[in-house]
């Protein structure tokens, strides 16, 4: 099967939409193949204010109606407790968000953006999709993160080459309770990084310091600027601290 047999297939319905390579992927088939689709974005602290900003840009290159839920995850304890099945948790709760609106709006199917590459055995969250019965097209159609990439490239979509980027919850260590005033710490310090060329990096927190990840390509350019990554985000954490171990891209 491919994404045209998919939609055409099932024809209307709804998308749990991230605004990142593999969701925005099925933003354009939908629009394309499909005849009755609508996005829906749940804006909660876990994303950072980008991601809205570039599922709303292809959305409207595309056509799809979006709508944004605001959802306030940080309400659910067994979410704040941060357990190693934390991801299961926050899935539930954010799709759940999503099919009450979907069913609200009269769709009845919600698909989400798994591909073939994604590994269901090392990821709770693919427990929340099962038992919510969410469909998820590139998973179905065998299409791996690459053949994403490289469709998305041909749909002229701009996030063809977007690093992966998991929520901002996974920067805090399991078992560190989640506050809002890290995650906005996190956010606030890779946007920094951001702006002084990095990619596909990560802040990680380890109680009040920050630990930097960059991938090999950029080590030496961190160490080379250490004094100004440490002078910019002095404002944010209290102690910097620079992983020597590169960091795999889309880990």
């Amino acid at each position: 099967m491919d994404l045209k047999t998919f939609f055409t297939e099932n024809p209307c319905g709804a998308l749990a939409y991230s605004g990142g390579t593999d969701s925005s992927l099925l933003v354009w088939a939908a629009m394309e193949y499909g005849k009755d689709w609508h996005a829906y974005y749940v804006h909660s602290a876990f994303q950072p204010a980008f991601e809205l900003t570039d599922a709303r840009q292809i959305a409207f290159q595309c056509s799809m109606p979006l709508t944004i839920i605001e959802g306030d995850i940080l309400q659910y304890p067994e979410v704040v407790a941060n357990p190693a099945d934390r991801c299961y948790y926050c899935k539930r709760r954010v799709f759940s968000m999503i099919q009450h609106q979907a069913a609200a709006d009269g769709y009845t199917l919600l698909i989400d953006g798994t591909n073939a590459s994604d590994d269901e055995g090392d990821r709770p969250g693919m427990r929340a999709l099962r038992e919510l019965e969410v469909r998820s097209p590139l998973r179905e159609c065998g299409l791996t993160k690459s053949d994403v990439r490289a469709l998305c490239r041909e749909a002229h979509l701009f996030v063809w080459n977007k690093p992966s980027y998991a929520c901002l919850a996974t920067r805090i260590p399991t078992g560190t309770p989640i506050t809002d005033e890290a995650l906005r710490k996190v956010e606030q310090g890779e946007n920094l990084l951001a702006s002084l060329g990095f990619q596909n990096f990560r802040i990680r927190l380890h109680g009040q310091a920050a630990v930097i990840q960059v991938t090999a390509d950029q080590l030496s350019y961190a160490w080379e600027i250490r004094e100004k990554i440490q002078n910019r985000l002095a404002p944010v954490f209290p102690l910097v601290t620079l992983d020597l171990t590169p960091r795999k891209r889309n880990s």
